[in-house]
């Protein structure tokens, strides 16, 4: 049975996630009807990316020090503001390039707040049995908001931008008052004084925890080589010759592959052969981009892309469930970060890779390659961390 406070956690996520989602779609949206320039999408991730990526170590050592539902409270509480912000400066007229520029950079900020947080408190929410199903659900509340919310958003920004964001804020708040009926999870008690070694700690700690460093990187080399997101475009109008309407089906068919796998993890969870498993899956993820790369037949596509969707989630509940449990309680936090940080530099880079890659060979080739290269990943990982192959039991 799942614990009254992380039944509170999940709404919390939930309508914490939405509200973000939201946000970024009108504001991607606002921003382009402002500037007319691509390049400006485009720095509006950049914006977001940088902050989250020199703040989230620091983060993490927060996370180790004070109550966690402080920082996670005060994560939305940025976002909250920022939605404020953007409702009352789009109904009064003066929300400008700069202004989004700047509000980008406190969305980062948050993102370094939110995601050690929310990963390290779930271990003190649910006894440690119920943890697969714990990060299984979890997951499940983040995909349906993923999937509904953007297109939720877009409908409302029809009414106008102040209109999404004054829901965001809503749902910021609602979220925020929500954290306070978690039970208090108490900081690990801690003597060591703040410093480099204990900023990079996380990092001594998985380097010395071979499962642990093979889970993260294993993850973080089959995003960066498998991940085709940034291609969607070109495939839907030059591949598979569907147009816009192909593009959000392409987008959303992934999340819907993952959505299915993990109300299935919830009810039935992984029991024996976890790291087998969590490789086959990798392996099967790698053969879909494959399939997917290679493709002209549009409901071919959607399936292969749903395929490698529900694949990376067994990974995924793997993987958390593993880091959390492997990890000392006084260190979640900081191993939690590095996590965190691994996480949004393979879809980052990957976006990246993908996109210089298709340019260099082309996209069929570009993603094909990447498929490959995602198996080549699964093979050598087998290799050099056996313990994490051999795994039986998460628990």
């Amino acid at each position: 049975m799942m614990t009254p406070s992380f039944r509170v956690f999940l709404w919390t996520r939930l309508l914490g996630t939405a509200g973000n989602q939201m946000l970024m779609v009108a504001l991607a949206w606002q921003m382009y009807d402002l500037t007319g320039r691509a390049w400006d999408l485009g720095m509006v991730g950049l914006m977001q990316f940088l902050p989250a990526l020199l703040l989230t170590l620091p983060a993490g050592q927060l996370v180790d020090r004070v109550d966690r539902r402080g920082v996670l409270a005060a994560s939305l509480v940025v976002q909250a503001f920022v939605a404020l912000v953007l409702t009352w400066g789009s109904a009064s007229g003066w929300v400008g390039r700069d202004l989004i520029f700047i509000l980008c950079v406190a969305m980062g900020v948050a993102r370094a707040l939110q995601m050690p947080a929310q990963q390290a408190i779930v271990p003190a929410l649910v006894p440690v049995a119920q943890l697969p199903r714990a990060f299984a659900l979890t997951s499940t509340f983040l995909r349906i908001a993923i999937i509904g919310a953007p297109a939720l958003g877009g409908f409302i920004y029809a009414l106008g931008p102040a209109v999404v964001y004054g829901v965001c804020l809503v749902l910021f708040i609602v979220s925020t008052l929500f954290i306070g009926s978690i039970r208090r999870v108490p900081p690990p008690e801690s003597k060591e004084p703040v410093s480099v070694a204990t900023l990079l700690a996380g990092f001594a700690f998985i380097w010395r925890k071979k499962p642990v460093l093979g889970a993260i990187s294993l993850d973080l080399f089959a995003v960066l080589l498998g991940g085709a997101t940034a291609l969607l475009p070109i495939y839907a109008k030059d591949v598979l010759d569907s147009g816009p309407w192909g593009l959000g089906l392409l987008r959303g068919a992934s999340s819907v592959g993952a959505l299915v796998v993990a109300l299935f993890l919830a009810r039935h969870p992984l029991q024996r052969h976890v790291g087998r498993r969590m490789f086959v899956s990798v392996a099967v993820y790698g053969l879909a981009i494959v399939v997917f790369g290679l493709s002209h037949d549009f409901v071919l596509s959607l399936v292969a892309l749903a395929v490698s969707g529900g694949a990376d989630m067994i990974s995924v509940v793997v993987r958390q469930t593993l880091v959390q449990l492997d990890t000392p309680d006084a260190m979640r936090g900081r191993v939690s970060a590095v996590n965190s940080t691994f996480i949004g530099a393979s879809n980052e880079l990957g976006e990246f890779r993908a996109g210089t890659a298709a340019e260099w060979m082309g996209p069929v080739a570009a993603v094909v390659a990447g498929g490959v290269g995602t198996l080549l990943v699964a093979a050598l990982w087998v290799r050099w961390f056996p313990s994490l192959a051999q795994r039986d039991r998460l628990l």
